[in-house]
Formats: C-alpha cells, sequence, structure tokens
C-alpha cells in the first residue's frame, strides 16, 4: 500500500511526525507532502494566483509553498504521478476538528482533495484541553489507536467520494472509552467574537479569538463521543446536496 501524507500545521509540526509513525506501521512506502508554513484554518483552498513552490527536505519529504489542497495535488498529480497513493492520510492535527471545524479545517480539506482525486482519504486530529492556557498537547491517543483504527476503517471500506473525519479525546491511551461512530455536532455561534487592538502607531488591527461558550453535546455528535473520551468516527462526503429541502423546494415551485 502506498501513503500520501498531508497536514496543515506544517512541514515540522509534531503531529505529522506523528502521523510518519503510524504510517509506518501500515506501510514502507510513503511520502510526505506538507505545507512550508502553518495553514490551519484556510479549508479547501487553492493557490490560483500564486506559484506553487516545491522543496525536497529529505528523501520523500517535501515542503509545498501553498495549502493543504496545493499539497495533496502536488503529492498524486507530481511527486507520486507514477505510482498514485492507495491512501491519503491528513493529519495528525494539533487540536479536534469537529462540529463547524470541519468547514475551516485545513487537515479536513486534504483528505477532501484526496477523496476528489479518487484516493480513499482520511483526516485524524488529537484533542485537547482546549484553547485558553494553551496546555500541551498529548498524542497518547492517537499513536496508541489510529492504526487499528484505520486498519479496520479500510477494511470496511470508504464510499467513492466519501472520506472519514477521525478525532481521539484529550486523554491518555488508557482512558480511551471506545470508538463512537458519529454525526457532525454543532456548537454555539457565540463561540467565536472579534477583538480589535491598536499597533505601536495606534492603528486599529483585528484578531479572530475563541471564547467559553455552552456547547450542547447531541447524542451520537463528534461533540459527545470527545466528551465521553470516545474516538469519534464521522464518515463525511464531498456531496453537500441537501435533498430534503431539494425535494421540498423542487415542490414548492410545482404549485402554480
Amino acid at each position: 500500500m502506498r501513503i500520501l501524507l498531508t497536514n496543515d500545521d506544517g512541514i515540522h509540526a509534531a503531529g505529522l511526525a506523528v502521523l510518519e509513525a503510524i504510517a509506518a506501521e501500515l506501510s514502507d512506502d510513503v511520502v510526505v507532502v506538507a505545507p512550508e508554513s502553518d495553514q490551519s484554518g484556510v479549508a479547501h483552498s487553492l493557490s490560483l494566483s500564486d506559484p506553487l513552490r516545491l522543496r525536497e527536505i529529505s528523501p520523500r519529504h517535501y515542503a509545498v509553498k501553498g495549502t493543504p489542497t496545493d499539497c495533496v495535488i502536488m503529492g498524486v498529480r507530481m511527486i507520486m504521478a507514477d505510482k498514485p497513493p492507495d491512501l491519503v492520510l491528513s493529519g495528525v492535527n494539533r487540536g479536534q476538528n469537529v462540529a463547524e471545524d470541519v468547514t475551516y479545517s485545513g487537515t479536513i480539506a486534504g483528505a477532501m482533495e484526496g477523496a476528489m482525486l479518487g484516493v480513499p482519504s482520511i483526516a485524524l486530529s488529537q484533542a485537547y484541553a482546549g484553547v485558553h492556557g494553551r496546555p500541551a498537547i498529548e498524542w497518547d491517543s492517537a499513536e496508541a489507536h489510529a492504526v487499528p483504527v484505520i486498519r479496520k476503517i479500510l477494511a470496511a471500506g470508504i464510499a467513492p467520494g466519501g472520506l472519514v473525519n477521525v478525532n481521539f479525546p484529550p486523554c491518555a491511551a488508557d482512558e480511551v472509552a471506545g470508538v463512537a461512530f458519529t454525526r457532525q455536532g454543532r456548537r454555539n455561534a457565540d463561540l467565536m467574537r472579534v477583538e480589535q487592538r491598536r499597533d505601536g502607531r495606534g492603528f486599529p488591527y483585528f484578531w479572530l479569538m475563541f471564547q467559553k461558550s455552552e456547547i450542547r453535546f447531541d447524542d451520537g455528535t463528534d461533540l459527545a463521543a470527545l466528551a465521553e473520551r470516545k474516538i469519534s468516527v464521522t464518515p463525511l462526503r464531498l456531496d453537500l446536496t441537501d435533498e430534503e429541502s431539494r425535494l421540498r423546494l423542487e415542490k414548492a415551485f410545482a404549485i402554480r
């Protein structure tokens, strides 16, 4: 099995080293193509107005001055063009990618691009205690449980046009309570705020900030799974069509 690795935290991220160790247990044919710098929050963006710069860091390790999506395209269409990968693994992200994170995450986007290119793809993220206080992240859960989870996902099969989002809970490996097969949760809209500051010359600038807010841990969601110290496995698909609403609109427009 040939595996392409990417992430959104950058080529030197600790989580990428964790992912390499995970991939090494699955295959001896692994290629890393990751962003030159941190691309967290860039979602599924492409570099259309700037050239892509490719740098070989070491054998089978490449840095791209671009987004995770750019990295996967370069990996599949350029670096591994002679023999495309059988699997794309994106991560391991520093922090969870659940609920609305899915629409912002460069980690998820790396797996999405793999799926678009016809390659089975899995995104992996390691949750930690939270943004307040910036505690050190512990990779125990991902390191211990990723390989068996990936193997079972591959054995079950990933549907064409789909991908799988895996999040490991913020606890020691031996405290993980199991695996939950989940849907996307939803947080309070007040999670994000804008903070205005002033630079040395008095001109204003702004930071997007996370803030504490009440979160609903609805049963069956990725949020609830992590709160219960379970590994969240959420199948996603590229087709974003809301079929129920499409049929409702079709009926509404048919009324004369």
